[in-house]
């Protein structure tokens, strides 16, 4: 042993999603030894629609994180109605700026916990309860809940990536109240067995209206996803009954027509979904000393954005490099990585705010621009003007910026 060698930092990360994971990775890489924590009892596997843009896209590349792509060039998407009624539309890749490969989220996190070396510690059903922080490192107490022991250990860096109701964020910052902003919409989805009925695997379909929309999302090579939109002013409310219950209640009371009941049918009978409101968390910084912030549990773009998974990941990668420029100085590691990436999600932020347009109109208002805008799409020509439009706006170069490196 060459005792002039330093001895390697402790990393303790908490949560095994897409920023979880990459943030081991990168951690691993600059030469730390990483210890992650799951309170969850296995991996999760599964997942929904993901549009994976350039930034994400050369962070996962340089993470050894290997991707499929499930576009395939004939896919096509149409806007439709309740009686039936379909025009060809803008497909998600025509829509959405910035060159996006289209994933379900699993296949991030597979590619992901693939590339993990097998000396990266992963513990199950365990969770931190307590955090306590000196000049020199991080205290932590850990909870293993399949064996109801608890134990104490010491880190030189504590990672939360443990989602929007982050459990690092509560113990190192305190409450949530004030950093968590509801936008005032639900989301809903789920796997969809197969096509809808009267269209081919390969179609996507919005049926969008004043307040509620429904998106299914279609791969080259597996069953579509289906996302429920709606807004509501009463969030608390709609956790109170079953997600379907809450579903037809907001889709109703009008009939649904063929397609929507389909789908909501479907939503009834998975064996998995998502139900939760859009939110938004703003901190006015994303660490405490030697405790860290990554994803959805420092900022949380929502899924209007696009960006959620690409963030994670790059903000991941660009936290390993500016520890490997401070070597040795985690506090101005990490206030470096901070002033880096703040502007960079700020943006995201706000355009999030503005996508959340094309995903749900919220008025009248809203409802007859997007009417206007499904008229000028049913047309090849006006497909074509629009996308180019799209991928030239700022929004587009934005999600395409190699953060780490910019």
């Amino acid at each position: 042993m060459n005792l002039n060698t330093p001895p390697r930092q402790r990393a303790l990360v908490v949560g095994l999603g897409v920023s979880g994971i990459a943030s081991a990775l990168r951690l691993h890489k600059a030469g730390w030894d990483v210890v992650v924590l799951e309170k969850a009892a296995e991996r999760r596997s599964g997942g929904y629609f993901i549009g994976l843009f350039g930034t994400g896209i050369t962070a996962a590349e340089r993470l050894g994180i290997e991707l499929p792509d499930r576009f395939s060039a004939d896919i096509a998407n149409y806007n439709v109605d309740r009686a039936g009624r379909r025009r060809r539309s803008l497909t998600f890749t025509d829509a959405i700026p910035g060159q996006a490969r289209l994933v379900v989220r699993g296949d991030i996190e597979d590619g992901a916990f693939n590339a993990l070396p097998e000396d990266v510690e992963i513990r199950y059903s365990s969770i931190p309860v307590a955090l306590r922080q000196d000049a020199d490192g991080v205290e932590v107490d850990v909870e293993d809940r399949a064996a109801a022991t608890a134990t104490t250990e010491r880190f030189d860096l504590v990672v939360g990536a443990d989602g929007l109701r982050s459990t690092v964020r509560r113990l190192a910052f305190g409450p949530d109240e004030g950093r968590i902003h509801r936008l005032g919409y639900m989301i809903a989805a789920c796997s969809l067995p197969g096509p809808v009925p009267g269209y081919r695997v390969k179609d996507g379909i919005v049926l969008a209206e004043q307040g509620r929309s429904a998106w299914v999302f279609p791969f080259a090579d597996r069953p579509p996803t289906v996302l429920f939109n709606y807004r509501t002013d009463d969030v608390d409310a709609e956790f109170t009954r079953p997600a379907i219950d809450s579903l037809r209640a907001r889709f109703g009371p009008e009939p649904t027509g063929e397609t929507l009941g389909w789908l909501l049918d479907q939503f009834e009978q998975a064996p998995d979904h998502l139900f939760d409101s859009a939110e938004q968390v703003r901190l006015d910084t994303w660490h405490q000393d030697r405790v860290v912030l990554v994803g959805d549990a420092a900022w949380c773009l929502t899924l209007y954005s696009g960006m959620g998974a690409s963030t994670g990941m790059a903000g991941a990668d660009m936290l390993g490099t500016m520890l490997e420029r401070y070597p040795g100085d985690v506090p101005r590691a990490l206030r470096a990585w901070e002033a880096k990436l703040h502007p960079f999600i700020e943006f995201h932020q706000g355009t999030g705010m503005a996508m959340r347009r094309l995903f749900v109109p919220a008025d009248r208002t809203e409802y007859r621009i997007r009417s206007v805008m499904s008229r000028v799409t049913g047309t090849t020509l006006g497909r074509k003007v629009l996308s180019k439009r799209q991928h030239r706006s700022k929004a587009a170069q934005m999600k395409t910026v190699d953060i780490a490196l910019a």
